[in-house]
């Protein structure tokens, strides 16, 4: 009975005294000591927000076209006498040389019978001179006969008053006179016919001249030269082949100049003028169109599609801005020339500007001073800013414009703000910084903003492929 009372007890006991040894182990333990946890201080790449100089730049494309083409036509119909051997497609002849001729006889025959003309109105108009001198002379010996034959009468008459002699006498005298009188006025009447008789003689000459200047010219065309250095084109007659008046002979490509209708979408043009005037501008008159087209000051470089950019360019000038939009690309088209394309021409690198070669024409305005940002500092319209006390801030920027890996932004940082350009893992506001300025990348984003004079073939023909799509 004894034995059966002492084993409930026993364990009871034993949980007793373990507890208590456990509560007596953790109240004499020292407390734990704890780490203060936050986030790691990260190193990033910093630039400060400044305006700079930026020059909007646009790439159109267009076709390579003669600044001058000229489609010779008959002026005269004929047959077609003479022809140049060097008349020939993709020939080169110089200013001035006689290319073709037409038959000339007929003109010839022409040009004689005109001259003929000419000659008989002048022998006529020289002989009526002769006659009107001769009349002149006339005309006064015959009043000179007059004033005789009227002294004689005064006389015959004198005597007829001291009746010396008949009356019959006096009547022949005064006939005489009236005779005489008669003869001077009919000398004049001839001589005041010479001026209308000349008068009609010299428009005679004067429509004799004409005709043989007209001949001269006719002849003139049936010989065609070439009015500038060019390259020929098609040629459309042999000789010995009857050319109508107006028929196409043949083209003539002038070497001076090219232009190029380069096509480029409407929202790559707007950024060329950003930053222009703000003022209302009148473009009624043509003059002032001119003035307000020059003060975009845009500059124009030519590359062909494909080519080793670094040789095969050209300084080209932006002549005229197309009137219209393209309804279906939405592109305007922008022309620009470039003169003298066939000099400084390296065979197999840099050949010259053909008709029909495919180009592509850097447009760049005048520099601007702009808030400049690389793309990669930009993140969903966002960026990240060091603040003074070296926090991270993200903040919203509104972007203006973008031009490859260039941002514009017009609003949301301001400058002398500082702007990470590298990668953040992870974004957090308030995130502790170490910012280390980026010195060198900030001399590059500014020759970068102010635009490079070479375009690698690449990217000439990513952006061309990004505007087909």
């Amino acid at each position: 009975m004894k034995k059966i009372i002492q084993k409930p007890l026993i364990l009871p006991l034993i949980v007793v005294v373990a507890l208590a040894l456990v509560i007596f182990k953790v109240k004499s333990k020292p407390p734990i000591e704890h780490d203060e946890l936050q986030f790691p201080i990260k190193t990033v790449e910093v630039i400060t927000l400044k305006k700079i100089a930026f020059r909007s730049r646009a790439i159109a494309y267009g076709n390579v076209e003669p600044a001058v083409l000229l489609k010779a036509k008959t002026e005269v119909s004929g047959k077609i006498s003479y022809i140049h051997p060097s008349l020939k497609k993709g020939a080169s002849l110089a200013k001035g040389t006689v290319v073709l001729r037409i038959e000339p006889t007929t003109f010839e025959f022409s040009l004689d019978q005109s001259k003929a003309g000419l000659a008989s109105s002048q022998s006529s108009l020289t002989q009526l001179e002769v006659e009107e001198t001769s009349t002149r002379r006339s005309v006064e010996i015959a009043e000179h006969n007059l004033q005789i034959g009227e002294k004689e009468l005064d006389r015959f008459r004198s005597i007829l008053e001291r009746q010396l002699i008949s009356r019959s006498a006096v009547d022949a005298e005064e006939q005489k006179v009236l005779q005489l009188r008669q003869q001077v006025e009919d000398l004049q009447g001839k001589l005041a016919g010479f001026s209308s008789r000349k008068a009609a003689i010299q428009a005679q000459i004067k429509q004799s001249k004409t005709q043989l200047a007209q001949s001269k010219d006719t002849l003139g065309r049936a010989e065609i030269r070439l009015p500038f250095d060019a390259r020929i084109g098609e040629v459309l007659v042999e000789k010995g082949e009857y050319a109508a008046v107006g028929s196409v002979l043949f083209e003539a490509l002038g070497t001076q100049a090219v232009e190029i209708n380069a096509q480029l979408p409407v929202r790559q043009f707007y950024p060329l003028i950003m930053g222009g005037e703000t003022r209302s501008i009148n473009l009624q008159k043509p003059e002032d169109l001119q003035i307000e087209f020059s003060k975009l000051q845009l500059k124009a470089n030519v590359r062909l599609v494909g080519n080793d950019a670094s040789i095969a360019k050209w300084h080209g000038e932006l002549l005229r801005i197309s009137e219209s939009i393209d309804p279906e690309r939405d592109t305007i088209g922008l022309v620009v020339v470039v003169n003298n394309p066939y000099e400084k021409v390296i065979p197999g690198k840099r050949p010259p500007l053909l008709k029909g070669m495919y180009a592509a024409v850097e447009i760049s305005a005048r520099p601007k001073a702009m808030l400049v940002l690389p793309r990669k500092a930009i993140h969903q319209g966002r960026v990240y800013i060091a603040k003074a006390n070296n926090q991270l801030e993200i903040r919203p920027v509104n972007i203006l414009h973008k031009q490859g890996q260039l941002v514009i932004v017009g609003g949301g940082a301001k400058e002398g703000e500082r702007i990470i350009i590298t990668d953040v893992i992870p974004v957090i506001d308030g995130l502790p910084l170490k910012p280390v300025m980026a010195r060198e990348y900030e001399k590059q984003l500014a020759r970068d903003a102010l635009g490079e004079e070479n375009i690698s073939p690449n990217k000439i023909n990513g952006d061309k492929k990004g505007a087909t799509e």
